[in-house]
């Protein structure tokens, strides 16, 4: 089966609801491609290795987390970028690229699906947008939730613990580079926060208050919702769907 390129665009809206958010740059439809899609392929990030494996797999859409464009950004065509749109038109594939819309989506997010990896359902939100979840959970210190995110992860987590051995009765999470969003954790009583990335007052601020907190990876902790969302509209259209994992240290 297949869908026309602006009908997909239309259930993608839909579903994400781009217009509610203040984000970093466009969401829905960044590059133009064929009018029939019947292959999707999702992933993180339109990095040129993810291109060239969606034209491997033969994929008439690509859906992302981070797509091409960003406020702020140099707007000339060269260089990367040139290689990136040139492999995208030439094999005539559209880029779907959702941003913060997709860390929301309360069941195919970012933030949803990261909870479900790691076994938790929030219970309230929290931060700028309400983008951050707070669950319950139950883990003996600090050092106990770290060994539980990297093995759910398969990766190794850098940990800023509070002092003392706290349990962790209440968990806060926030998928990629939500650092920023550390101390409105605290103040919606979290015991420790997850996020991707850490920056220099994270360790000063965990140290100060007590909550612990806990980088596991700005790639890592936003592996789940494109593939969530994609396969979503895959089964809803009878749409062929590939998640491709560009694997990234970061």
């Amino acid at each position: 089966m297949s869908i026309s390129r602006n009908e997909l665009l239309r259930g993608l809206d839909g579903l994400l609801q781009p217009e509610r958010f203040k984000d970093y740059g466009p969401n829905g439809l960044q590059v133009e491609g064929k009018d029939g899609i019947q292959r999707i392929v999702s992933g993180v990030t339109a990095s040129r290795a993810l291109i060239e494996a969606a034209i491997a797999a033969r994929a008439d859409a690509l859906f992302v987390h981070h797509g091409l464009f960003w406020r702020g950004q140099d707007g000339r065509v060269v260089g990367w970028m040139k290689e990136r749109l040139r492999l995208l038109l030439a094999h005539d594939i559209s880029l779907f690229a959702y941003h913060l819309p997709l860390d929301a989506h309360p069941e195919l997010g970012n933030n949803a699906q990261l909870g479900r990896v790691l076994g938790w359902q929030a219970d309230q939100r929290f931060g700028e947008q309400e983008l951050g979840c707070v669950a319950p959970a139950a883990f003996a210190d600090a050092q106990a939730l770290a060994a539980h995110v990297e093995r759910a992860l398969g990766r190794a987590a850098t940990l800023a613990p509070g002092e003392g051995a706290r349990a962790i009765r209440r968990v806060a999470w926030c998928t990629g580079g939500a650092q920023g969003f550390f101390e409105a954790a605290i103040a919606a009583g979290a015991d420790a926060f997850i996020t991707g990335e850490i920056s220099e007052p994270q360790a000063h601020l965990a140290r100060e208050t007590g909550v612990a907190f806990i980088a596991a990876g700005h790639h890592a902790t936003e592996r789940y919702g494109a593939p969530a969302v994609a396969a979503h509209m895959a089964a809803l259209h009878g749409l062929v769907h590939q998640f491709i994992d560009i694997a990234n240290p970061a």
